[in-house]
């Protein structure tokens, strides 16, 4: 009997990162490899990069650095690089780290086998190509292993927005969205594997716009409401948004679909029209505070997060207030902060930057502020009624941990339920980042 590989996948970013590095292991489990935790023990170790955060292509190579050694201690181990840092360097991270075999970007990882058959031969491997075929379509079917009951599902890739700070456009592509039958097709494969919710992943899944059964052309909505027919599936959610694909039809399924949980990723960016328009975001400040309006009128206990980048060029402490206060207007439950960092190629790289500690202090002020924001939204959660996903087991005997309506986790102690199961539970505590409650 062969004894089987071992991989070792560090995946750094975003959920579709995350979704990626599942199917790169399920492409490689056919040339016989088997995931580990421990990368000392890896034939093959895979960086799945994300190029959004602040020097992300220098952090690889110091990874790639401590990595190295291990390659010196077995000179048979393979290591690769993955992701959007891939696609953006390419040839060049070989180049830099010579014991690095494997360099293959985010639209190239279905060609995974065929790479891993040229490492076999004592050659090396670099694919960051935007290739025609769809790599959804040469993926092998999932395995039936059982899994979590959440899981991320892939519908659309790449952006046509290109706003000024961002480099997506450039290493995942133009926007493209998988045909409805196949995104049908793994849903039932995970829900066969125990999953019991379903997160639609895309950088703009709101401008999805995939091929219907009929041949026409459907929208986010119309996916949700064909998902929502799938058995088993009990929960449905979608990130990340952009304002200006949020149509009427996918706010009204907000309203009516029933398996479409009350939670909403809504990036914004910053509160000033001036900051907006340097982005490149096509949108202000009014419209999207209209939006909310339109989509809580729809669905009022919905809980929104969204996304801010603060020390943005050219921003002001007055564009900076203009965020706090629309921040304040929409009371987050949720929001994620970032001070704004350049990259290389993107047009707002070139601008004169805001002063570093003026962007530290501007950072601290808002995250205060959303942190108070979340914490008091949590605290209004007590003495509430909601049905809890049990994903796993809690730190202490008898507790389970699972997933609220609203995206909160929720520890429930003495807990008789099973993973997978929904149960409904009464909150009696918020915590930092968490919620208790006991069964109902």
């Amino acid at each position: 009997m062969t004894t089987p590989k071992k991989l070792f996948i560090k995946t750094y970013g975003c959920q579709m990162n995350v979704y990626d590095s599942e199917r790169m292991a399920e492409a490689l489990g056919g040339e016989g490899y088997v995931e580990t935790k421990d990368a000392e023990e890896a034939d093959m170790i895979l960086l799945n990069t994300c190029h959004i955060r602040e020097k992300a292509a220098e952090k690889v190579y110091s990874e790639l650095g401590r990595i190295k050694p291990l390659k010196e201690r077995n000179p048979d181990l393979k290591i690769g690089v993955a992701g959007c840092v891939a696609q953006a360097e390419g040839e060049e991270i070989m180049r830099r780290q010579p014991a690095v075999d494997l360099v293959v970007g985010p639209q190239s990882y279905h060609r995974l086998p065929e790479m891993e058959a040229r490492l076999r031969e004592g050659k090396k491997a670099l694919d960051t190509d935007f290739p025609e075929e769809d790599k959804f379509d040469e993926l092998k079917a999932r395995p039936k292993a059982k899994r979590a009951p959440s899981a991320f599902l892939t519908v659309q890739e790449g952006c046509d927005k290109f706003c000024a700070f961002c480099v997506v456009p450039y290493t995942r592509g133009a926007e493209v969205s998988r045909p409805v039958s196949r995104i049908l097709e793994e849903a039932r494969a995970l829900i066969d594997r125990g999953v019991r919710e379903i997160t639609l992943l895309g950088q703009n899944v709101n401008a999805y716009h995939g091929q219907g059964a009929d041949g026409s052309e459907k929208s986010l909505a119309d996916l949700i409401w064909a998902l929502s027919d799938v058995d088993g599936l009990e929960r449905l959610r979608f990130t990340t948004s952009h304002p200006n694909d949020m149509q009427d039809d996918l706010i009204e399924a907000h309203r009516d679909c029933p398996k479409l949980m009350p939670y909403l990723h809504l990036p914004v960016q910053s509160g000033s029209d001036k900051i907006l328009k340097r982005m490149n975001r096509s949108h202000t400040a009014d419209s999207y505070l209209r939006l909310i309006e339109r989509i809580r009128a729809a669905r009022p206990d919905i809980l929104l997060s969204g996304d801010f980048i603060v020390g943005f060029p050219e921003e002001t402490e007055e564009d900076f207030q203009a965020t706090l206060d629309l921040i304040r207007e929409v009371n987050y439950g949720y929001a994620y902060s970032f001070k704004y960092s350049t990259r290389p190629g993107t047009p707002a790289a070139e601008r004169a930057q805001v002063d570093a500690a003026e962007a530290d202090d501007r950072l601290q002020r808002i995250q205060a502020l959303i942190t108070q924001q979340q914490q008091a939204i949590q605290q209004a959660m007590v003495g509430r009624d909601l049905n809890v996903l049990i994903e796993k087991p809690g730190k202490f005997d008898g507790q389970m941990v699972g997933k609220s309506e609203y995206l909160h986790a929720v520890h429930i102690d003495e807990c008789k339920a099973q993973i997978g199961d929904i149960l409904p539970v009464r909150i009696v505590e918020a915590k930092r980042n968490s919620l208790a409650a006991v069964s109902r």
